[in-house]
């Protein structure tokens, strides 16, 4: 199951993205690495570093303030431009659970406003994958075209299927 975040005007945003920003938000806020890991799930640190965590400006900016302290014993002024990051305003974003569609259903998300799309992913008798997409200005022209596409793939499975029987 995917969780799907909406904000208004801004393109969807999958769940798995949030576990790379938590990552990078919790090291950049001084959580240590080994918590991390563990809150994440992963058995080693190195692959939350590795994959999960991503280096921001304000976390180059903090080592090098360390360094400069290391080396001439006391705090560096902050150079004008580079002020402290100021807290965002509360998110817009409201979790919202897509619908449970039966297998061999495609999916239908909407794009915008005024635009929605369905997608069919079948497996070939070759076993490959053969996505398609269809795009449709209501959810309901969506649904209706989704349907013809699958009828239609169906077949050409059923075609492809019955080619390969016969050995041609």
């Amino acid at each position: 199951m995917k969780l799907v975040l909406q904000r208004a005007g801004c393109k969807l945003v999958r769940f798995h993205d949030l576990r790379h920003t938590f990552a990078t938000e919790a090291l950049e806020h001084g959580m240590d690495v080994k918590t991390l890991s563990a809150i994440i799930g992963h058995v080693s640190a190195a692959t939350t570093l590795n994959i999960y965590a991503h280096v921001t400006t304000p976390m180059q900016q903090q080592a090098a303030r360390k360094i400069d302290k290391g080396i001439t014993g006391r705090d560096a002024e902050t150079p004008p431009g580079f002020a402290a990051k100021t807290p965002l305003p509360p998110s817009t974003f409201t979790a919202t659970k897509g619908k449970q569609r039966k297998r061999g259903t495609g999916c239908i998300t909407q794009i915008s406003e005024h635009l929605w799309e369905g997608r069919y992913t079948p497996t070939y008798p070759d076993g490959k994958r053969h996505p398609r997409n269809i795009y449709a200005h209501s959810e309901a022209e969506c649904e209706e075209k989704l349907a013809a596409l699958i009828v239609e793939m169906k077949a050409e499975i059923a075609a492809e299927r019955e080619r390969m029987r016969n050995g041609a």
